[in-house]
């Protein structure tokens, strides 16, 4: 009951939606044909969530225009392109949506402009309103034409046309936000258009103005159209974005002109308006990573809900309920954006619902399955669930026989082999060496920007006890007990160890392990040996203590390899790194710590720097030697996680569900 107000009608336009949460638009990348249909993994893909109780599904992005940045997205569904194949996918899918009482809007984006994805933009030149610079490449965008920007509207009334009749109940049209091709018309750092789409911001706004016209004129008044709307910029200069509590100056879209923005925009008959802020010159608002605090874009939203009629929308790590009915009952917004968190678990609203909160699977803001893979393969998925974007692929395959299987090793990997066993009807049994499970989980949640490490942690806990899945702490399995055993397969995902070296003083060396566990004080000035992902997180943690550290890379940049995939994740923590006063040495070679001096080697010479401690941030080595003593002793043995290869918590995660789902 105490979530009720999140499970109360709400209606956009003349569609009412069942309950206040929306599946947040993401980047549907694999789930298009080459006809510019649905495929069969994205119609499955949306009605996983339409069954996980979602009250409305916003489709990712897709495309009406076939002339002028045809190339902009790769496999992603064009409503014009084969009208009677879209419409024919679409319902497929839309029909099975309705099945559960929910509603779906088809996403249609005016294009990329000046932000398009290189990999994806081939030999056409970028276009933008203006003569301007592309956000990633040394090239300056071609102006679109008056006829060409004609062209792109109608498309939208023939591919909104055709969303209607392939059963969809509405349209949020992408966007006034993120710096898209719409976004750039509207902002006038990037517009400079002398004719009627540049100058006033009305004018600006003229290209928004005439698509929510012309759907409206061929769709009819009664169907919904909702944007994407960024209320602010956050830019302060090209490809600069600032970063939170940072004093700049606003290049783009400040908040005063997003308000009467705003206004405007349901002036001209937008039904919703879906807020955040940021664009992609500082694209870590947009798409938050864990260094953003939960529910960034609430005051925003406040701020918009209090100038228009319509309902607001709210996205940005939205995922705590509590939080969600914060939301809705001091009128920041009436409808609660998932993005992430529905690819975590397509059930979460069914789950909330029925009060089993805390079988919700976390969603740990890593992108590195969906935002990172987005960029670099062209496909979404998602970290901590394997089956999220292929759930027919991925099904779990019932066993005919019941088997007795080993897992040794309590982190992600063993985790996560443990519970598909269970699920699909198996007998695992897990040693864990440690006092707790999650392995490298619990160090790496140790900073509070990564608490939702530690909740995935607790949640697997919690599913072993609930698939009564037994679970043995604090016992190091040996090879005699293996082979005495009557295991029918054993899975080995004992995990790695952070490596270690002598630089003189070790009493004073430590590894980031055991100062992020608060197993060994670093003292209040520490240098940290190595600047990847680890050291940084480390460093980031230990400033925001009002600890003094110093990062001594031996790369020439930070997060140099081993970085986190997802371009946002990265760009931020490398501006957190100095923002937070953390002074780094690059290109340096540790020498020796003596008498609490550090000296590195450096191009300039030898570089002393005084501390209290060194903390090694150096990587991690695979610890498979009850692996390499039972691999010819045991004819079922898989060896998994960072004991195979250290990688991070998604190949952890995804290894793991592929052996034990077939096993």
């Amino acid at each position: 009951m105490k979530y009720q107000k999140l499970f109360t009608p709400v209606k956009i336009g003349s569609v009412t939606i069942k309950n206040r949460f929306a599946m947040a638009p993401m980047g549907p990348l694999g789930l298009a044909d080459a006809q510019g249909g649905f495929n069969q993994r994205g119609i499955d893909y949306y009605t996983e969530r339409a069954k996980g109780g979602t009250g409305l599904i916003i489709t990712g992005v897709t495309f009406s225009d076939c002339k002028v940045e045809t190339q902009s997205m790769p496999n992603c569904p064009n409503s014009t392109y084969n009208p009677v194949h879209f419409i024919r996918t679409s319902r497929e899918m839309t029909e099975r949506v309705h099945a559960y009482g929910s509603k779906i809007f088809l996403m249609m984006s005016a294009g990329f402009g000046r932000v398009t994805i290189p990999t994806n933009l081939g030999e056409f030149p970028p276009v933008a309103p203006s003569a301007i610079p592309h956000r990633w490449l040394d090239k300056i965008c071609r102006p679109l034409t008056a006829e060409e920007i004609r062209s792109i509207v109608k498309s939208f009334g023939d591919g909104a046309y055709n969303a209607k009749r392939g059963g969809f109940d509405g349209v949020e049209i992408h966007a006034v936000h993120e710096g898209y091709l719409l976004d750039q018309f509207a902002i006038s750092m990037f517009n400079q258009r002398t004719d009627e789409y540049g100058g006033s911001l009305e004018n600006r706004l003229r290209f928004a103005k005439e698509i929510v016209e012309e759907i409206k004129s061929r769709c009819g008044e009664d169907f919904p159209v909702a944007l994407r709307f960024s209320v602010k910029s956050m830019i302060k200069d090209w490809r600069e974005g600032a970063l939170p509590g940072e004093e700049f100056t606003e290049m783009g879209r400040d908040i005063e002109e997003g308000l009467q923005a705003a206004k405007l925009l349901v002036e001209y008959g937008y039904d919703a308006l879906d807020t955040d802020v940021g664009t992609y010159d500082a694209w870590w608002w947009n798409h938050p990573p864990m260094y953003q605090k939960k529910g960034l874009f609430r005051p925003y939203c406040k701020m918009v809900k209090e100038v228009v009629n319509v309902p607001v929308l709210c996205a940005g790590r939205m995922d705590d309920p509590d939080m969600a009915l914060e939301a809705l009952e001091k009128g920041e917004c009436d409808i609660i954006s998932l993005g992430r968190p529905l690819l975590a678990d397509p059930d979460y609203v069914n789950k909330l619902r029925a009060g089993r909160v805390k079988e919700i699977r976390p969603c740990i803001s890593c992108q590195e399955g969906c935002m990172g893979r987005i960029q670099e393969y062209s496909m979404i998925n998602c970290a901590v669930n394997p089956q999220a974007a292929r759930e027919r692929d991925m099904a779990y395959a019932p066993v005919l026989t019941s088997r007795k299987v080993l897992v040794v090793g309590g982190g992600v990997a063993g985790c996560e082999a443990a519970r598909v066993l269970a699920v699909r009807g198996h007998r695992p049994e897990v040693y864990e060496k440690g006092g707790c499970l999650g392995g490298n989980l619990i160090p790496g949640g140790a900073p509070e920007f990564k608490e939702d490490d530690l909740a995935l942690a607790a949640w697997y806990a919690d599913a072993l006890e609930r698939l009564h899945v037994p679970v043995h702490l604090n016992h190091e399995v040996t090879k005699e007990e293996v082979l005495a055993g009557d295991w029918d397969a054993v899975i080995v995902a004992t995990g790695s160890s952070p490596k270690t070296f002598s630089l003189g003083d070790d009493d004073h060396v430590y590894t980031a392990s055991q100062v992020l566990l608060k197993e060994k004080d670093c003292g209040e000035n520490t240098v940290i040996v190595g600047g990847g992902l680890v050291g940084c997180e480390t460093a980031l943690w230990l400033a925001r203590h009002g600890r003094k550290v110093t990062i001594v890379e031996a790369l020439d940049k930070i997060l140099a390899v081993n970085g986190p995939l997802c371009h946002a994740n990265k760009d931020m923590l490398e501006r957190l790194v100095p923002f937070n006063g953390v002074e780094v040495v690059t290109g340096a070679k540790v020498k020796s710590y003596q008498n609490g001096v550090l000296t590195a080697e450096t191009a300039e010479g030898e570089k002393k720097i005084s501390c209290n401690s060194v903390i090694l941030a150096v990587g991690y080595r695979e610890e498979d030697s009850l692996y390499r003593q039972l691999e010819f002793d045991v004819p079922e043995i898989y060896l998994l996680g960072d004991a195979r290869k250290v990688s991070n918590i998604m190949y952890a995660i995804w290894d793991a569900f592929e052996v034990a789902n077939h096993i």
